[in-house]
């Protein structure tokens, strides 16, 4: 006879509670949720207090990550806000919807003149964080440094910093044992540099100085033989950033004045047929505890604080002279970044200049920061190559219908207001 068949294994034990609780679909986990979302709050409490910022012309709190790696570099710059306009460009990333096709995008100018360093600062850390050591100024500075130092130039003695340019008398000993100690006991370098606003038309005659810090060098001597070489010389805007690059640009924010809850906060206008207006809050609180909770929208001041905006990419860099710098295929003659009857409420753009894609904060003449980003990018919108195919530098006070002088003056003809001439 054939022999039995083999016993059926026993059935598996059934799982731990726990397998239920954390694996099976429960039908009402993937339901619930939070007031918070379902009706989250109006505006977000992480910029408080919404008051006037202290620091008008954008201050750096945080410098990128040190790489010893690196060759001795700069990481930040400072340039004056111009206006706006928009490109035309082609799309060149792989597996996106517009790849190989054309997008329109919202630009901002900036105009960076040439920056001079003045000096060097060398910071010591502490468990209460950095501690200036100390700080060496270069022997020769200019007026506009000197006028930031006055409250009242005109009637100020100018005597500043003449004591110590003497210290460069008799081979500088002085000088060079501050920075031997900058080098033996820093662990951060920075230079002090100040803007060249002679070279614009602001109308104001006081430099705008600020620190920028030293990245790169196998050590602290490599930073400040970098940073004394740069004494008393000009620092162009393509020695510290790139075209394709991602920066970050602090400064203050367009101030509005005084306004109510809806503007400022965001929050859901009342009905109609409300007594005494709509736009208000309409409890800011219960009776007990009897005060107004600091989460609750109220007026106030909005607008003029200090942001930081993240990721802006540069899409060209613009050299001073240069009368074809935002000349492209698409155009019939060459032309530069200002547009006909140049930038509204700034003027004309006759130095270095650097192309960001997006808005900026601020308003035309504000003087802004740019940092190098903080992060390591890899997305691919973020590493795409730009490719500019138009330019527009039509005018911005009107419905601007010709790039160029010359193209106008090509298309009209000759005119009678100017046969006489």
């Amino acid at each position: 006879p054939p022999p039995p068949p083999p016993p059926s294994p026993p059935p598996p034990p059934p799982p731990p509670f726990f397998f239920f609780f954390f694996f099976y679909p429960f039908t009402k986990r993937t339901k619930m949720s939070h007031r918070k979302f379902e009706a989250p709050r109006s505006g977000s409490l992480g910029f408080l207090p919404k008051k006037r910022t202290k620091r008008h012309a954008g201050r750096i709190r945080s410098f990128p990550k040190d790489d010893g790696k690196a060759e001795p570099h700069l990481t930040a710059f400072r340039g004056y806000k111009a206006g706006m306009t928009h490109v035309v460009r082609g799309v060149d990333r792989a597996g996106a919807l517009m790849h190989k096709r054309e997008v329109v995008d919202a630009v901002s100018v900036v105009e960076t003149p040439p920056m001079v360093v003045v000096g060097v600062v060398g910071y010591v850390e502490t468990p209460n964080g950095l501690r200036t050591l100390t700080t060496v100024f270069a022997e020769h500075l200019s007026e506009e440094f000197k006028r930031r130092c006055y409250k009242n130039w005109y009637k100020a003695k100018k005597k500043a910093y003449t004591k110590y340019a003497a210290k460069y008398k008799d081979g500088a000993k002085d000088i060079e044992h501050e920075l031997e100690r900058i080098a033996k006991f820093s662990s951060v370098v920075r230079v002090i540099a100040h803007t060249q606003v002679k070279k614009l038309n602001l109308r104001i005659k006081k430099a705008h100085i600020m620190e920028i810090q030293v990245n790169g060098g196998a050590d602290a001597k490599a930073k400040v033989d970098f940073a004394k070489s740069l004494f008393e010389k000009e620092i162009h805007i393509d020695s510290v950033f790139a075209k394709d690059e991602q920066i970050d640009v602090i400064g203050v924010t367009k101030g509005k004045g005084y306004e109510g809850v809806t503007t400022r906060w965001g929050v859901t206008r009342l009905p109609r047929k409300t007594h005494r207006g709509l736009r208000k809050v309409a409890c800011i609180g219960s009776w007990h505890p009897a005060r107004v909770s600091t989460t609750v929208a109220r007026a106030g001041q909005n607008g003029y604080f200090h942001r930081t905006e993240m990721n802006k990419k540069i899409y060209r860099i613009g050299k001073a002279g240069d009368k074809a710098s935002c000349q492209t295929k698409a155009d019939l003659t060459e032309k530069g970044i200002t547009p006909m009857g140049g930038f509204v409420r700034y003027g004309e753009v006759n130095e270095d200049w650097v192309m960001l894609k997006g808005a900026i904060v601020g308003v035309k003449k504000r003087p802004v920061v740019l940092r190098k980003s903080l992060m390591k990018h890899t997305a691919r919108r973020h590493l795409e190559d730009i490719d500019l195919k138009f330019i527009d530098t039509s005018s911005k006070q009107g419905h601007g219908r010709f790039q160029t002088a010359e193209e106008k003056a090509k298309f009209l003809g000759p005119l009678a207001s100017k046969q006489n001439q």
